[in-house]
This record gives structure tokens, sequence and C-alpha cells, in this order.
């Protein structure tokens, strides 16, 4: 297992099966961010079928695109909304950095360290094959990890408060990754995934 705590945008993190660039604190001022984004973003629980059962998470998340893109994960069919002045403002941000494009992000809410999600992939077949997917942070510091299907052999990052990390290639192909829980975070922490949808 390798813990990764400090940024190079130009390394790969992953050894081998996929591409993860960590740039580290890319909007420094994020104060003004993160209120506008708990305050005005349109947060509802989660939800999931698992097993047959209607299962509804602490964690709240929304769904911002270009259109209004269908999108389905864990049995649940979500509509997205037209995107926030904050919103495109980000996006742009972070299309700038990363050299990539998206026409969609999935927003996560995670009040406490005891909010978390279980390992897996991004591979809904809504979903560009292999396309990049940007995750921003806002809020506290976590630990976010990554795990390969077949070897085992591990990688976590640790997501400082508006940093920006970049999935892409052949990484959801070959890896998991998962927000583990912790004792340690104390705040609440909003997380921006940045996507993009091929139906619509």
């Amino acid at each position: 297992m390798r813990l990764v705590n400090s940024a190079d945008p130009k390394r790969n993190w992953l050894p081998y099966d996929g591409t993860v660039h960590y740039y580290g604190v890319v909007i420094p001022d994020t104060a003004a961010y993160y209120q506008e984004l708990w305050q005005h973003i349109a947060w509802k629980n989660d939800e999931a079928v698992i097993f047959g059962k209607h299962l509804v998470t602490k964690r709240k998340v929304a769904w911002y695109g270009d259109r209004a893109f269908e999108y389905s994960y864990s049995g649940i069919l979500k509509r997205a909304l037209p995107w926030t002045p904050a919103l495109l403002d980000l996006k742009k941000q972070v299309e700038s950095i990363s050299q990539e494009s998206f026409n969609s992000c999935l927003l996560n809410l995670y009040h406490d360290g005891s909010e978390g999600m279980a390992w897996h992939s991004d591979g809904e077949k809504d979903l560009k094959p292999n396309g990049a997917i940007a995750s921003l942070t806002f809020g506290a510091e976590r630990k976010f990890s990554f795990k390969h299907k077949n070897s085992k052999e591990k990688v976590d990052i640790l997501l400082e408060d508006g940093s920006l990390l970049l999935m892409k290639d052949s990484t959801q192909s070959h890896w998991l990754h998962r927000l583990p829980p912790t004792k340690m975070a104390h705040g609440p922490r909003i997380n921006l995934t940045f996507r993009t949808i091929l139906n619509g």
C-alpha cells in the first residue's frame, strides 16, 4: 500500500492498468465556493437498490449537466439539473487545468468522517468509455483509496481542501476506488466529480 501526500500533476500514481494524476490544491481560497455549494445545490439523500432492497443513505448527492441527462447507478435513475453559475465556473477551471472536457457533474456531500463510499468503479454504460473523471474536494481532508481488481495492490491518496484528482484511461476497468470512513475527519466534505455522459 502506498500513501500519496504530495502533488505531482505529471506523475501517474497507479503502477499499471490505469492513469491517476493528483494536482494537489488548485483552488486555494475555497471558503466562498464551499458556502455556495452547501447552500445552493439541490442536495438529496442518495438512494440505491441492493439485493432488491431500497436503501437511503445519510450521504447526499446532486446531479448537474449540459442537458437533462439521465444517469443510472445502483438501480436508481437520476436526471441532471441545469448548471449553476458556481458549478460552471468550477467546471471551466477544472477543464483548463486538466485539459479535459466534461458535460456533467455528480456531487457528493459527506457530513462527517462516518460517511464514505464502498469499493466500486465508475463503469456505468452512460459514461464515456475510458473517459476522464475529475474529482474536486472542498472541506474536510479525506483519504481516497484505489485497489487493483486482480492483484489487490492498493494506493492511498490524501485529498486536501481545494484539491483536484484526475482518473482516466483504463482505470475504471482495472481498479476499484473508495472513500473509507474515518474518525479523523470531523467536518463535512463536498466532492464534485466532473464526467462525460454519452446519451442525451
